[in-house]
């Protein structure tokens, strides 16, 4: 692919010309660029993503259990928000726990040099190996087994060719089916070592998370989740992403209710017992707009300012919540 001179449309596909996008140098500054939300903006450009080259989509073995999609693309209309009995949930926690295991055995592979699409394989076989389905799979025609969101990429980002740096931040998001259900989890992990400002946006997106759970207890509302989360995050200086929220998850990979990241007056479903659902805010360094890629998936910041994301799936319990996506043996931290 050649690359655009500097005014010429950006081959992101974000619609801003090349120098104010992708191009090695940093654009210009704007008045007020970026002094609302994380401060003056940085001096240098770290790892700018470019998209790579997709490796073949892999194959699921027939005795696997499917979701309904998982042909046609197609996953239907979303089912409306439920609380399902005692069968659903203990198989909302074993589908969890296995979901953890396979993304803790991604995120143990980063490191300087390895490809995202290596990641990809990892958890496609990970998935299988606990004898499930990898939900991202064709969903809605979605190419691979896992999403891989590096630096400025919010979210949905498509593993490829593209090694990883020294420096860069990665989000890994495994997501499986099996026993008819979906567990759905994330993190972002640091490539070698970072720079203070991206130690810092990650240190506090798992924060914002840990209290957006909090505050998901019988009783409250969906909006008490994104005022927690909010607050903390504009506290610290961080933009928070309005554009992808969190959803109940269950038997399909999406339902309702949504869950936004930001105190949303109009999000007043009532937490009941027995609810499970996604947590995961996304954060910025800068402004909390995003352009999406020409591939139809990968979000970036309007500004190409760093991103995190973390992501738990929950059970609102008689008593609090319950995260069903902890790794191995750490204890619940809202037990009561």
């Amino acid at each position: 692919m050649r690359e655009p001179k500097r005014n010429e449309p950006c081959w992101c596909g974000s619609g801003e010309k090349f120098k104010r996008c992708h191009h090695p140098e940093p654009p210009p500054a704007t008045a007020g660029a970026g002094r609302e939300w994380g401060g003056p903006a940085p001096t240098a450009v770290l790892h700018r993503v470019r998209p790579g080259t997709l490796g073949a989509t892999r194959t699921v073995p027939a005795p696997i259990r499917r979701p309904e999609y998982a042909e046609t693309g197609d996953p239907g209309p979303r089912r409306p928000a439920t609380v399902k009995g005692p069968e659903f949930v203990e198989r909302m926690r074993s589908t969890g726990r296995a979901a953890r295991a396979v993304l803790d055995r991604v995120v143990a592979a980063v490191e300087p040099g390895i490809t995202t699409d290596e990641l990809d394989r990892i958890a496609h076989e990970e998935t299988l190996r606990v004898g499930a389905y990898p939900s991202p799979l064709n969903y809605h025609g979605f190419p691979k087994s896992l999403c891989t969101s590096v630096n400025e990429v919010i979210c949905h980002g498509i593993p490829d060719d593209r090694p990883l740096a020294e420096g860069d931040i990665v989000n890994c998001d495994v997501t499986i089916y099996r026993d008819g259900v979906h567990g759905d989890n994330s993190v972002t992990v640091y490539v070698g070592e970072v720079d203070e400002e991206s130690r810092r946006l990650v240190e506090a997106t798992y924060e914002a998370m840990m209290l957006g759970i909090a505050a998901a207890r019988p009783g409250a509302r969906v909006r008490d989740i994104g005022r927690a989360i909010q607050e903390y995050a504009e506290g610290h200086g961080l933009g928070v992403v309005r554009a992808f929220v969190g959803h109940g998850v269950g038997e399909q990979f999406h339902t309702e209710p949504i869950i936004p990241h930001y105190y949303a007056p109009e999000a007043r479903t009532v937490l009941r017992p027995g609810m499970t659902f996604t947590v995961e805010p996304m954060l910025t360094l800068g402004t909390p707009d995003h352009v999406m890629w020409d591939d139809g998936w990968t979000a970036v910041t309007a500004d190409l300012r760093r991103t995190a994301q973390f992501e738990h799936t929950v059970l609102v319990t008689e008593n609090g919540v319950e995260i069903l996506t902890l790794p191995e043996g750490e204890p619940q931290p809202f037990a009561h």
